[in-house]
């Protein structure tokens, strides 16, 4: 088994594209409706918004492969308003593929972006009723706090994660 690590390109766009809608259907099933799935999807994925964030360094994104099939990603950029916070935008992996250590490693890889960036926080935002969370308490990110965001008509309830890096 071999993997990959590498900076995502604007010619990723398509295939970060269809990894999530394989993603998030199985993640997001059981909390969230399908209209708010497919809206989401929608936007957060629309491949002309994700050349843009790559092409601007709006957000630097990762891709982790197996055997040169892409099978995970993560997506950081830095905060513009708190010089020593770095937010962890994305991070997801096939379902099959959870478990094996890809994601400690795409959020360890971006801890070392964090520390070469001059930043001592690593920043996330989980649905509060995301499974996911308690894998990132076992990372040593700690709930800050509650929050309640809008996107179009929907209302995103997260929590805010933070760790020091």
């Amino acid at each position: 088994m071999e993997t990959e690590l590498r900076y995502a390109t604007a010619d990723d766009a398509p295939m970060l594209r269809l990894l999530a809608e394989k993603i998030w259907w199985p993640t997001y099933q059981e909390i969230l409706s399908k209209e708010q799935i497919r809206f989401m999807l929608d936007v957060i994925y629309d491949e002309e918004k994700l050349r843009q964030q790559i092409t601007s360094g709006e957000q630097t994104f990762l891709i982790l492969s197996e055997n040169n099939i892409p099978i995970s990603f993560a997506a950081f950029s830095a905060d513009q308003e708190n010089p020593q916070l770095m937010t962890l935008e994305k991070i997801y992996c096939l379902p099959e593929m959870q478990g094996k250590g890809y994601g400690k490693l795409l959020i360890q890889t971006v801890e070392t972006k964090a520390r070469e960036a001059g930043k001592s926080i690593l920043q996330l935002y989980v649905h509060r009723q995301n499974k996911a969370r308690n894998f990132y308490e076992k990372l040593n990110f700690k709930m800050v706090k509650e929050v309640d965001r809008p996107l179009g008509e929907y209302l995103l309830t997260d929590f805010v994660m933070q760790k020091e890096v």
